[in-house]
């Protein structure tokens, strides 16, 4: 029994497709590795528009999320640092009065200026 020919990943990755196209004529091993090969080649340039297709849509969601987060943080932010309000209660449990902060108030909680 002959034994199976293993040259043909050495030629194909180290030698010209000249020397590779030869042997492919000597050896019939070599010759139906390189039909699979071949094969799998054309099942791969099939495949290759879904896959960028693929890429595109992925990087389409990351901008989308990433201007949604932009969107909802600058809301968010802008919320806290124009209602004092609602930063208190976040802060301290409750909203701050100009009482509870140390500033002179009259009866009716407002700042009394003399």
């Amino acid at each position: 029994m002959k034994e199976k020919c293993t040259k043909y990943e050495s030629l194909f990755l180290f030698r010209s497709e000249e020397e590779l196209q030869q042997h492919l004529l000597e050896c019939e091993d070599c010759r139906l590795e390189h039909e699979k090969m071949q094969k799998v080649s054309e099942l791969i340039k099939e495949v290759r528009p879904a896959f960028r297709e693929r890429r595109r849509n992925l990087a389409k969601v990351k901008v989308a999320c990433a201007l949604f987060m932009l969107m909802v943080s600058g809301t968010t932010l802008g919320v806290l640092n124009f209602n004092t309000d609602v930063s208190d209660t976040l802060k301290y449990g409750a909203a701050l009065s100009a009482e509870e902060l140390g500033l002179p108030v009259d009866s009716y909680g407002l700042i009394y200026i003399e």
